[in-house]
């Protein structure tokens, strides 16, 4: 069992998440050289001192130094961040994307969407800065003022971590099946690999063989790095320092899969219709979740605790619970490879993603 699922998180935390193919070479911008825009340069100045990583490479345009430049309001743009594990395109080929469709789909819709780069495996301190070095080179390009963040999975933390050191650059945080509160998963791996070579010895293993999957792994990598995050030690310290900023909105939504309707967990009384069209639809667990998905079910046969497989739907609530979704951690954003959920469930991520950019356009961001 115990071997189980540590295979299960080693193959799961390698499929989950997005990230963008640029691969570009990182420069650092000081934003009193006056690159930006003014008010961009004032806000960045602002809130994180002088000096920003912008992850700038040969092919990014001049930006006008122009001081009467607007910059523009909502509609926001739409990040998505991308879980542990992540990529755009898996193994460099086109089409195998973890946000499966759902980019396309969006822009197809009249959005603007922005897929970021971050090391698929590492503290959320070190994907959090990549992330907004990020989000800073697109508003650069851009012009507008805000972005909506939207993360998945760790890409979650990841968004509340921008939000929180960088917020007058963020409209709207959704922390999408997010560790918000830990996993018990994090723990457990941790309790079974508890050795500290032990689990040097598999990061090593991770980083040689993870290169023939990701542009984005760094010296640094590490699949224990993240889940030390998730372990109750780690998220009670993260949550601490990494308070929520005040003129952000924030909102969450859980999975629910292993055929649990949710109970109490998933009954918040303002869910929004496209939450509420779906509570009476159940979702099969995938194979490679089953065992994680039970451990996380608890004991009892009679009270089964509702989770997606690898969170808990009381450990992804943070700011406007919105609800759950009959969905599984993969199903979410429509691994593997695009596949239908589970028998009886039509539930659809893509629409899912529409309907929730939707929302928050009607929240006005």
């Amino acid at each position: 069992m115990k071997t189980t699922l540590l295979l299960s998180l080693v193959l799961v935390g390698l499929w989950t998440g997005a990230c963008d193919d640029s691969g570009g070479r990182v420069d650092r911008l000081d934003v009193q050289d006056r690159d930006l825009p003014s008010d961009l340069a004032d806000t960045l100045g602002d809130t994180a001192g002088t000096e920003v990583d912008v992850g700038l490479d040969s092919s990014t345009p001049d930006i006008p130094d122009d001081e009467t430049t607007p910059l523009l309001g909502p509609p926001y743009p739409i990040v998505l961040a991308h879980g542990m594990g992540g990529f755009e395109y898996l193994a460099g080929i086109e089409g195998i994307s973890y946000f499966y469709g759902v980019r396309e789909r969006l822009e197809a819709e009249g959005e603007v969407v922005f897929v970021t780069a971050v090391d698929p495996l590492n503290t959320t301190e070190v994907r959090g800065q990549q992330l907004a070095d990020g989000i800073a080179t697109y508003l650069q390009e851009s012009h507008y003022a805000k972005v909506n963040l939207i993360g998945h999975s760790q890409g979650g933390l990841d968004a509340r971590w921008v939000a929180h050191h960088y917020p007058k650059l963020v409209s709207s945080v959704v922390t999408y099946a997010t560790p918000n509160h830990g996993s018990k998963l994090a723990d457990v791996v941790l309790g079974i690999v508890a050795d500290d070579r032990v689990q040097d010895a598999i990061d090593a293993l991770v980083n040689i063989f993870g290169v023939a999957l990701y542009d984005e792994l760094g010296a640094e990598s590490s699949f224990f790095a993240p889940l030390r995050l998730f372990s109750q030690d780690g998220i009670a310290a993260f949550n601490q320092e990494i308070t929520d900023a005040p003129d952000v909105a924030y909102y969450s939504v859980a999975g629910r899969s292993g055929n649990h309707g949710g109970g109490l967990d998933c009954l918040e009384v303002d869910r929004p219709q496209f939450i509420l069209d779906w509570q009476f639809v159940v979702d099969p667990v995938d194979l490679l979740l089953a065992v994680p998905e039970a451990i996380l079910r608890g004991p009892s046969l009679l009270d089964p605790i509702p989770n997606d497989g690898m969170v808990r739907v009381a450990d992804a609530k943070w700011g406007r619970f919105l609800g759950c979704v009959p969905a599984d951690h993969m199903d979410e954003v429509g691994q593997l490879l695009g596949d239908a959920p589970g028998t009886s469930n039509d539930w659809d991520h893509v629409q899912f993603f529409v309907d929730l950019v939707g929302f928050l356009r009607a929240e006005g961001h």
